[in-house]
């Protein structure tokens, strides 16, 4: 069932995963795809294989991004992809999707050997990809976008009415009759957005779906229905591969469990219910834990009060917010998306404006609005979004690093290139950049390390308080153990931090005091040591504290 446009690739040896593979071969146990796995776990084996891939190498300038990858997809599993941010996730799954082409190494799906000329060719095979940045038209309508370059036409024209009644005829196969095929994609919530783009993937008639991070930029509720969807496609015999850094949902949702390290299949076809949580990660950093939290340096406890917020409010966002942040103390807010914590943190920062409120650093009022202002009393901001919001991707990464410095190094409209690069190299050491080359265009990066260069640019500046929106989005364990080390050395070092995260375990693990938030206003403050995670759930969930009743 191969596409005209996919080539036939020769493969070095026969189409399977064995311990001769290339994982054995480096030193990393990799357990036979016979249905047994580690602890005498038998995993189920729902259908036929549909996607093998046998010793897969991929090579860039400088770098070995698969070495020797295997992997085994069956029809009708949720089969999850496992592995630091570098670990070589990203490329195997442009491998799949035919964006990039295997040096070496053989892809087989559907029994066939296949060499992708290009995502076309992929999706016509039936291989569909559906990113973590969905790349949906928003100013089409939901049908336009799920039927974006195979529209259904009869003598060249356009058959709008047949293509919507399709449309509705996927929405309904996946669960959401209720969104209109007719509407603009920009007008969605980005849980119906992702639904436009599963409805793109049935729409060629997919037999395997890749999901990078689908639940990212979900809020809970929203989750539980994204696994309900994918319960229902694999019941139709479609494959999943899913790819995400929670392993709670991979318990969920999972069947078995691929992990890589260091671009090689360190673990294959492990169960995803029962495999130990040490077990796995510790195939991916040789860690034993998933939250490795700093120890607190044994001192006077917090400080002097930096940041006094006092009924700040905008209108449709968050109401009468007050909250205080002393310098050495981490506050964080908990909260779902949606319920104003982000807007929260950018009104503070000066990137919105309040219609209410102040926000007194130092003892000194802010000017409401103004970036500027911010950055010149001591506040630095890593944002939710760091690709759009606070990284130049095609500049090299000193650059970045230097950013809200950059008048350090310039002098009568010239720059100290040398002594820009220098400072950001220290920083690149300190917070184990990889790789360390400042040189590398910053989007070459993996997630972790782009979250680092973000923080790092405020480990030059004179920042006293730090601003940091979901500071682990999409960061393997690795890296996100480092940023913790990192955020809790500038705590002890006096910096205030305002974390907010969608991760309760993070924030009741790094906070000294928690700010629980429910539809844009405060409903809950606590030392840290005084909840768990079930009652700040019961909390964001609007479960038994009322708003405005006594906590």
């Amino acid at each position: 069932m191969t596409d005209r446009n996919e080539e036939a690739m020769t493969g070095e040896g026969e189409a399977t995963m064995t311990g001769s593979s290339a994982g054995a071969r480096n030193g990393d146990a990799v357990p036979e795809p016979t249905g047994d796995a580690v602890n005498g776990d038998a995993v189920s084996e729902p259908g036929e294989i549909v996607l093998r891939l046998t010793d897969v190498v991929k090579t860039f300038p400088g770098v070995r991004a698969l070495d020797g990858v295997q992997l085994e997809v069956r029809a009708g599993e949720v089969h999850c992809l496992l592995g630091q941010n570098g670990a070589g996730k990203s490329t195997l799954i442009k491998v799949l999707s035919g964006a990039h082409r295997p040096d070496s190494g053989q892809v087989e799906w559907l029994g066939q050997p296949v060499n992708f000329a290009n995502p076309q060719a992929a999706m016509r095979a039936g291989i569909a990809t559906i990113y973590q940045e969905l790349d949906l038209v928003e100013d089409l309508s939901v049908a336009e976008n799920a039927f974006l370059g195979h529209e259904p036409r009869r003598l060249g024209f356009i058959r709008w009415g047949g293509m919507a009644r399709r449309t509705r005829e996927i929405l309904g196969r996946l669960g959401h009759p209720e969104i209109p095929a007719r509407r603009m994609v920009r007008s969605l919530p980005a849980a119906g957005k992702q639904v436009v783009s599963m409805a793109r993937a049935l729409s060629h008639e997919a037999r395997l779906i890749i999901m990078d991070e689908p639940s990212a930029v979900l809020a809970h509720d929203e989750v539980e229905n994204l696994f309900r969807i994918i319960r229902e496609l694999t019941a139709q015999g479609i494959a999943v591969i899913y790819i995400s850094h929670r392993l709670e949902e991979i318990r969920e949702i999972g069947d078995r469990v691929t992990v890589l390290k260091d671009g090689r299949t360190t673990a294959a076809n492990l169960p995803a219910r029962t495999t130990p949580t040490r077990d796995l990660v510790s195939r991916m950093t040789g860690r034993s834990i998933e939250y490795v939290f700093p120890e607190r340096t044994p001192g006077g406890g917090p400080g002097e009060e930096l940041l006094q917020v006092r009924g700040l409010s905008r209108e449709g966002e968050f109401a009468d917010v007050s909250l205080t942040v002393r310098a050495g103390e981490v506050v964080g807010i908990a909260g779902l998306v949606g319920s104003g914590r982000s807007e929260l943190l950018e009104t503070i920062f000066g990137a919105r404006r309040a219609d209410a409120g102040t926000v007194t650093v130092g003892g000194r009022n802010l000017r409401p609005g103004s970036v500027g202002a911010a950055v010149r009393a001591g506040i630095g901001l890593a944002p939710e979004e760091r690709k759009s919001q606070a990284l130049l991707l095609g500049e090299p990464i000193y650059r970045n690093v230097t950013l809200a410095t950059f008048t350090r190094w310039a002098r009568f409209g010239f720059t100290d290139a040398g002594q820009e690069r220098g400072a950001a190299t220290a920083i690149a050491d300190r917070l184990e950049l990889r790789p360390r080359d400042v040189h590398r265009p910053v989007r070459t990066l993996s997630g972790g390390n782009q979250q680092k260069v973000v923080v790092g640019r405020w480990l030059l500046g004179d920042t006293r308080l730090l601003l940091l929106d979901e500071p682990t989005r999409g960061v393997d364990v690795g890296a996100r153990a480092e940023l913790y080390q990192v955020i809790q050395a500038l705590a002890d070092e006096g910096v205030g931090v305002l974390l907010v995260s969608s991760e309760v375990p993070e924030v009741l693990g790094l906070a000294d005091r928690v700010l629980v938030m429910r539809e844009g206003r405060v409903v809950h403050e606590a030392p840290a040591g005084e909840l768990d995670e079930d009652r700040v759930l019961d909390l964001v969930m609007a479960g038994s504290l009322m708003e405005g009743a006594p906590a």
